[in-house]
């Protein structure tokens, strides 16, 4: 496969934008908080720019933008009690994701690291009966804080006895990317994903993908 040398002995995957496709659901329950301040809907492609370093910062950039007033801790509590009821209405798996995680799982350990509330990332892994791949699973709302940190990163690798520069991080996003460099992990970039790739681009060995099945490709 050629990262650095020599084949990773864990992969860590973002959710949103990597396994699963969530923009509409998100979208939906983002616009559904700004009727409740009665304020209009934004369009899709303009709430989806805003997912990626976790739901209170979401909320606080779409009642900004969307002209809403108001507390962002009780926008915040509302928004994600919308969305647990919208969280699996569109948003379904990237194309060769269950059957590229069975194979991959029996070569190697695989772990989660998002942003996302561990209670919506869990849900969903069980919704789409993928949870069964993965050694660990850490959303963003624990005690590791959320990426760009890279605590839970090392929290992972620890999980999997795996040295983290072993340990490759696949994600759509620059937090995904910026997260694997601050903890010295390897970078595969989703390329097919919706989130904004790193302002200067990738480095020299870092990797990138246009299809989950070309990842599973490279890997085997």
């Amino acid at each position: 496969m050629g990262f650095n040398g020599h084949d990773p002995r864990l992969i860590i995957f973002d959710l949103d934008g990597t396994l699963v496709d969530s923009r509409r659901d998100l979208a939906n329950s983002a616009n559904h908080l700004l009727a409740d301040y009665r304020r209009p809907p934004l369009d899709d492609q303009v709430v989806i720019a805003m997912v990626g370093e976790g739901a209170r910062t979401l909320v606080a950039r779409v009642m900004q933008t969307g002209g809403a007033t108001g507390d962002v801790d009780q926008a915040l509590a509302r928004f994600l009690d919308i969305y647990d009821g919208k969280l699996v209405d569109h948003t379904h798996l990237y194309p060769g994701v269950a059957d590229g995680l069975a194979r991959l799982a029996s070569r190697l350990p695989l772990g989660v690291l998002t942003n996302k509330p561990q209670v919506h990332t869990d849900r969903l892994l069980a919704h789409f009966d993928l949870d069964r791949f993965f050694c660990g699973v850490i959303g963003g709302d624990t005690v590791l804080g959320r990426k760009p940190d890279p605590a839970g990163l090392h929290s992972l690798a620890r999980t999997a006895g795996v040295d983290v520069a072993e340990a490759l991080m696949v994600g759509d996003s620059w937090v995904d990317v910026d997260t694997a460099r601050r903890a010295g992990a390897r970078v595969c970039f989703a390329d097919y994903g919706f989130g904004q790739a790193p302002p200067g681009g990738l480095l020299d060995g870092e990797a990138r993908v246009g299809s989950f099945g070309a990842l599973v490709s490279m890997i085997e």
